[in-house]
Formats: C-alpha cells, sequence, structure tokens
C-alpha cells in the first residue's frame, strides 16, 4: 500500500483519540473517555475499577505523548499522530500495546460487569463510547469475537488487535 493512503487511514484513526473534536489529543480526551466508559457502565470513579481507569488512561496519556508529542506543548496534532506515533510504531505494533495496556485491562475490568469475561455486546458499548462508528461496530465485534463465542479474547488477542488497527492500514474500518 502506497505511503499516502497508509497515512489517510491512520489519520482517521486519530479521530478515536480525539475525544472532544477539538483538533489534537492530549490528557483531557484520556480522562474524557474513562469518565464516558464509567458512566455507560455505571461504574464510580472511586472504586477500584474506575481508579483503575482513570491511572489506566493517564499512562496510556503519558505513553502516547512521549511517542509522539514532538514540540512538548502536551498536546498530539494530527501531524504529530500521523508522522510521529504511527512511523515510531509500525516497527514495533507491540509498544504500541504496551503503552495501551493498563488502560485497555481497565476497560476490560469495567465491562466484564459480571466477572465471566466481556462478552460482545459490553464490547460494542465500549466501542460506541470510544467513539467508533455505528455502522463499524459490527466488523468491529465480529473481529473481536472471531470464533463466535459471545466473549472478546485473551487480553493479549485484544492488544494485539487494539494495537493493530492504530499501527496498521488495514483494516479499512
Amino acid at each position: 500500500m502506497e505511503s499516502a493512503e497508509y497515512e489517510r487511514r491512520i489519520a482517521a484513526r486519530f479521530a478515536s483519540f480525539d475525544q472532544d473534536g477539538n483538533g489534537y489529543i492530549d490528557r483531557e480526551d484520556f480522562s474524557s473517555a474513562a469518565k464516558a466508559l464509567l458512566a455507560e457502565f455505571d461504574v464510580t470513579a472511586r472504586c477500584d475499577k474506575g481508579q483503575a481507569l482513570y491511572i489506566g488512561a493517564e499512562a496510556f496519556w503519558q505513553g502516547m505523548a512521549g511517542i509522539a508529542d514532538v514540540d512538548g506543548d502536551q498536546r498530539v496534532t494530527r501531524e504529530e499522530f500521523v508522522t510521529g506515533a504511527v512511523k515510531r510504531l509500525r516497527d514495533s505494533p507491540q509498544r504500541f500495546a504496551e503503552i495501551a495496556r493498563p488502560f485497555l485491562r481497565a476497560v476490560v475490568a469495567v465491562a466484564d460487569t459480571d466477572g465471566s469475561g466481556v462478552t460482545v455486546p459490553a464490547a460494542e458499548r465500549v466501542l460506541r463510547v470510544l467513539g467508533v462508528a455505528p455502522d463499524v461496530l459490527p466488523l468491529a465485534t465480529a473481529a473481536l469475537d472471531p470464533d463466535g463465542t459471545g466473549r472478546v479474547p485473551s487480553e493479549e488477542q485484544l492488544l494485539a488487535a487494539f494495537a493493530a488497527y492504530f499501527t496498521t492500514p488495514a483494516p479499512e474500518a
């Protein structure tokens, strides 16, 4: 795939992080995502799961900023995301997975409402809250449950899927 097409697709992923749509990713975007997820699953911010989600969001932000915030202004612009983070992470998607791990682990804990794992409907709720387009939700949830078990895969599979989505040109949606 040519570089321009790859960058176009990755730039579209930028919008997933830019929760408030102001044109850059910052700490508030990660906090807003955590707050919205807690509200969706009726989990309080002060409980262990709520605290873990906020801590995970902060860790994710710090990792993202460390990789992509080239000018040190505590904001990641679309250009920084495309040219900085993605180019650094394309060769090492596992690095991206590692900065996302604390957040994703906490998201799983919040979405696993009965202790038996995250169901596909719960995963769909998470993705919707995080800004995944309604027409993409069925594709995304199907990808998270390739065996049709009704549950999302292991943490390692989830991290790999998350990293692949943000650091590779496919899938389009």
